[in-house]
């Protein structure tokens, strides 16, 4: 029951977060918005910034299980169509999955007061996309998919335009629709341009 409590209170935290910021989000709200008083949160959470905390270690873990991390690759795909279909799978879970969209939000609000979620967002908007992607792309240029370049360069060349993208996606849902067939596009462009033939 405790546990369930610990996991209602980071789902209500993350919207809250998401929506205010960590400095808009109240403590009393929270605890009103799960029918809890204060001492009910704190019961589970110390303070705030623990709540903040253990969100972060949540989202982490959240994003590495259903998306994938450098430590937890996606398989090398065996073919440019396989390619083509992983990065539409990554994007439509990305664009589509309601934590992920917070936690995106949450940290585009925080990397300028949080050092945790700054790095975070680096990670998840730079670094870590292009590392993945360079093993990928290293990966197909073994199996002599992809013509012979620098992996680092293509996958930073990739990941860039499609994370720019997403971000729009946040600012302005209704241009969700046309910026996946655009993201798509892309990514059949880059094939055509990089496959061996």
């Amino acid at each position: 029951m405790a546990k369930d409590t610990k996991e209602r209170i980071l789902t209500a935290a993350l919207d809250m977060f998401s929506q205010k910021g960590y400095e808009g989000a109240n403590i009393r709200e929270l605890a009103a918005s799960l029918g809890l008083v204060k001492s009910g949160i704190y019961k589970h959470f110390e303070s705030k910034e623990a709540i903040w905390n253990a969100l972060l270690d949540r989202m982490i873990a959240y994003y590495g299980e259903h998306f994938g991390s450098t430590e937890h690759l996606p398989p090398v795909p065996d073919s440019l169509d396989e390619l083509a279909a992983m990065t539409m799978r990554m994007v439509e879970l990305t664009i589509r999955d309601e934590q992920i969209v917070k936690t995106r939000k949450v940290l585009t609000l925080e990397q300028y007061r949080d050092e945790r979620a700054r790095e975070l967002a680096t990670k998840h908007f730079l670094t870590g996309l292009t590392e993945m992607f360079t093993r990928i792309f290293s990966g197909m240029m073994e199996k002599g998919l992809l013509k012979k370049d620098d992996p680092a360069m293509l996958a930073f060349a990739y990941t860039a335009p499609i994370s720019a993208l997403i971000h729009l996606c946040d600012r302005e849902p209704e241009k969700t629709e046309d910026a996946i067939r655009k993201i798509e596009a892309f990514s059949r462009h880059f094939i055509a341009t990089y496959e061996v033939k």
